[in-house]
């Protein structure tokens, strides 16, 4: 991708399966990585997988809900690498019940990973991409968000808040040259995944008739996703923002 080289980029949720896959591209890229993941252990055997040091990738174990910490991490980040390109807000979590057997604890730790968290990454990068003249923002939401999903009620009502938010972000920072797009993965073959469909039988028979779901019969996998986010991100989308990227095998087609 043109311009992606000695780029710095924030990438949440980097020790999932997807952000993994995402850290990966960037590194192909000569992206330089501030990653982000809760999970501090997942991270240092993340490093590991990819060979890499601080000078190229910095880890931070920090639970995106909160914004001070959020705020402390990116600015150690931007200082490290002396300056901030890309953000990808990559992190998210789920689980899955019909809507009358969820309670409102859970509906809050939902939201405020989903939706509350991308909004703190955003108040505390956003400054460093303005005063930079400009940079890339892509915010992994979901296809739940766009046609909603059973048993994913609020986490369908987070990912579609996420993309009105960056329609209106885009909107906001044009005059910053400041690009803002979402990438909405269909169903992936992730652990979240596994989570939402269960063990058993029962979980193969939900995994199965997803499958049979998608014109192109499998589920997406966590290397699906990252080149549409680095092609986001690069000099090659200069002229697009505001947009809504599906990547779900033809399970939900929009145009």
């Amino acid at each position: 991708m043109r311009g992606l080289k000695d780029r710095v980029a924030i990438v949440t949720g980097a020790a999932g399966g997807i952000g993994r896959s995402i850290c990966h591209r960037f590194l192909d890229e000569e992206v330089k990585i501030i990653a982000i993941d809760v999970n501090g252990d997942a991270l240092k055997a993340l490093a590991t997988a990819l060979g890499v040091d601080e000078s190229r990738m910095l880890p931070f174990a920090v639970d995106i809900t909160d914004y001070a910490k959020i705020r402390e991490v990116v600015e150690s980040g931007v200082a490290s690498f002396g300056k901030l390109d890309i953000l990808v807000n990559n992190a998210g979590w789920d689980v899955a019940a019909p809507f009358l057997k969820t309670e409102p604890d859970l509906w809050e730790k939902i939201i405020s990973i989903n939706l509350k968290g991308p909004l703190n990454l955003h108040k505390a990068a956003l400054p460093h991409l303005v005063s930079a003249g400009g940079g890339k923002i892509v915010n992994v939401a979901s296809d739940a968000g766009r046609v909603g999903s059973s048993g994913e009620s609020v986490y369908s009502a987070c990912k579609g808040g996420l993309i009105a938010f960056s329609k209106t972000i885009a909107r906001e920072h044009a005059r910053d040259n400041i690009r803002v797009n979402v990438v909405c993965p269909g169903p992936t073959d992730t652990a979240l995944l596994r989570s939402f469909v269960g063990d058993g039988e029962y979980g193969q028979k939900i995994y199965d008739g997803l499958k049979r779901a998608i014109p192109l019969k499998r589920l997406g996998q966590p290397d699906d996703i990252p080149g549409v986010i680095a092609f986001l991100s690069s000099d090659d989308a200069n002229f697009m923002t505001g947009q809504v990227i599906s990547v779900s095998g033809g399970l939900t087609m929009n145009g």
